[in-house]
């Protein structure tokens, strides 16, 4: 018994040398992940079966109580000889991974494996096998939530197959001494063997898997770098040769690859590594793959120089990976991958170029998103500054017309500072943010007009520094908030009113500010002034510091916001900072 066992643990290397070979194959994680149709179903069945022969292969010929060690059980047995083997392991693997579907299948094979065998106890031999197979199916259902059974408990279920086994031949030949012989000779190796065996497997799997996942996380977090660093490169996107270059040299670096391409829909963009003398840049993309690639917006892989289709006799690749880029829910090009060797596409790389495939097309959305945003809040903003009032527009005419047969010198200078203020507004289309000096100039050429039509009613004073701080400001800033208070805090002032605009440096930033002395704000709008376009004031004075306020935010910043308070004896003060650059 001693020796049986000895020889039944020698012969276990060799079957856990097929089942690391096994866990390495392509379809051994869709079966660990119960990720597979029908076809699989069959294909599984077929591989664990032949792993049930190559158990009982490496089996050995029992005669009487003694163990027939030496050559592998190729040929039949005779009659009063039994094979002691290890078949059942893997055909309770296949239950456990595969279920009652594939279990039945590789038990039926295995079983009819044993059955040409024959031998003593073959019906029984045979029979067990398939009925391991579809029991161990049937057990998986209590693990469900697992992927592969832990090692103990695979212990545990290993024992009860060869105990099943015992069972059924002492039931085929209940009064044979010879069997009662034969079964307390292998009993107790066959138990141990087969539940240790299973318990080895199964723990075998779980590393592996592990293994699988650790790759899988270290790719994903390299996919998640490379995305971050090619994100300056991708918006780029609207000059494709410089983003296609950036993205081909950042890949090239990063990644242990034989060689990068970039391509468009037709031609390569750029091309960095090995074969450079005859995968050059501007030469057409026009494989089968690349094209199944854009079409269906997949990723495409070449396992043969036949794939690839190159038309380079000594082209050095092999294998490639064909990673398409979709833009705006359409493929605009590719991201290509090349290998030496086909066995150099690993698990490890398919997940990496996928995640990057999908987070490049991420990054992609993500800039267009931000694209279109910027785009129709410069339209917003920028129909918002190009509004000219009309009733200004018809009152500063008028009162020209009047000054010319008063004081033509007066009309002729707000002539000329009303053509100043139309050709500020007319060219606010042009740029979102300009200088200081230029808002500077707009808003004195308003207030020259405002004086001279309401010089009886109010006062306005301008100060500013003695030379302006190089600043950025957007158009259209402070002219409003000068309109603001005269239109609405001087509302219901007949006669001494003043308005007053000054432009402070403090050093890193310029304050101005625009207050009057009229009726100021009511308390239960002075929080949100600004903040909303306020209905219960009149006209749209509400709209407008709203405006303004809005601009400055999303021009500037948070911190250039509109800041209003009443003063303390009279009228309210609107003010805001923002930056300035120093020489």
């Amino acid at each position: 018994m001693k020796y049986l066992t000895l020889i039944l643990f020698e012969r276990l290397g060799l079957l856990l040398l097929i089942a690391f070979v096994l866990t390495r194959t392509r379809g051994f994680r869709s079966l660990v992940d119960r990720e597979f149709s029908k076809k699989m179903l069959f294909v599984h069945a077929f591989v664990f079966g032949l792993f049930g022969i190559a158990g009982t292969i490496t089996g050995i010929v029992i005669d009487g109580d003694t163990a027939a060690a030496g050559s592998f059980v190729l040929t039949p047995v005779a009659d009063d000889q039994m094979i002691a083997s290890l078949s059942l392991v893997p055909i309770v693997i296949a239950g456990l991974l595969g279920g009652p579907v594939v279990g039945l299948g590789a038990g039926i094979m295995a079983g009819a494996h044993l059955f040409f065998l024959g031998g003593l106890g073959v019906v029984a031999n045979t029979l067990v096998n398939p009925i391991t197979g579809l029991l161990a199916g049937w057990t998986t259902r209590f693990f469900s939530n697992e992927r592969v059974i832990a090692p103990m408990k695979a212990l545990f279920i290993g024992v009860f197959p060869p105990v099943l086994q015992m069972h059924m031949l002492l039931i085929a030949e209940p009064n044979s001494e010879e069997m009662i012989t034969m079964v307390n000779t292998i009993g107790l190796p066959l138990v141990l063997s087969n539940s240790i065996s299973i318990a080895i497997f199964t723990a075998m799997i779980g590393i592996v898997l592990k293994e699988q996942e650790n790759e899988a996380a270290q790719a994903t977090r390299q996919a998640l770098t490379i995305a971050e660093e090619a994100l300056p490169f991708l918006r780029k996107h609207h000059s494709p040769r410089e983003m296609a270059s950036g993205i081909a040299d950042l890949l090239h670096d990063r990644l242990d690859l034989a060689a990068v391409a970039v391509t468009n829909e037709s031609e390569v963009l750029a091309h960095r590594g090995i074969g450079g003398d005859h995968h050059q840049e501007g030469d057409q993309s026009t494989t089968s793959l690349s094209h199944q690639a854009l079409e269906s917006r997949q990723m495409q892989i070449a396992y043969s120089r036949s794939e690839i289709q190159c038309r380079d006799e000594n082209c050095p690749f092999e294998a490639a990976i064909f990673i398409p880029i979709i833009d705006a829910q359409e493929a605009t090009g590719l991201i290509q991958f090349y290998f030496e060797k086909a066995q150099h596409i690993r698990p490890v790389e398919l997940v990496l170029a996928k995640g990057l495939g999908q987070l490049i097309t991420n990054q992609l959305d993500t800039i267009a998103t931000e694209e279109l945003k910027k785009h129709i809040r410069d339209a917003e903003l920028r129909n918002l500054q190009a509004q000219i009032n009309p009733h200004f527009l018809f009152n500063t005419l008028h009162m020209i017309a009047a000054l010319f047969r008063k004081d033509a010198e007066k009309a002729r200078h707000i002539t000329v500072s009303l053509a100043h203020y139309m050709r500020f507004n007319i060219g606010l289309v042009k740029d979102s943010l300009i200088k200081l000096e230029k808002e500077y100039q707009h808003v004195k050429s308003y207030i020259e007009i405002i004086q001279t039509r309401f010089s009886s009613q109010l006062t306005i004073h301008f100060s500013e520094p003695e030379k302006l701080a190089q600043a950025n400001i957007p158009p259209s800033t402070i002219q409003p908030l000068v309109e603001n208070s005269i239109k609405h805090g001087l509302k219901n002032v007949t006669s001494g009113g003043e308005v007053n605009v000054t432009i402070e440096d403090n050093g890193d930033t310029i304050r101005i500010a625009v207050s009057d002395n009229g009726t100021g704000f009511p308390e239960n709008q002075l929080q949100i002034a600004g903040t909303t376009t306020m209905t219960n004031r009149q006209n749209d004075g509400g709209a407008g510091l709203y405006n303004v306020n809005q601009r400055l935010i999303s021009l500037i910043g948070e911190s250039a916001r509109l800041h209003i308070r009443n003063l303390p004896e009279s009228g309210s003060e609107v003010y805001f900072t923002i930056p300035c650059k120093r020489s």
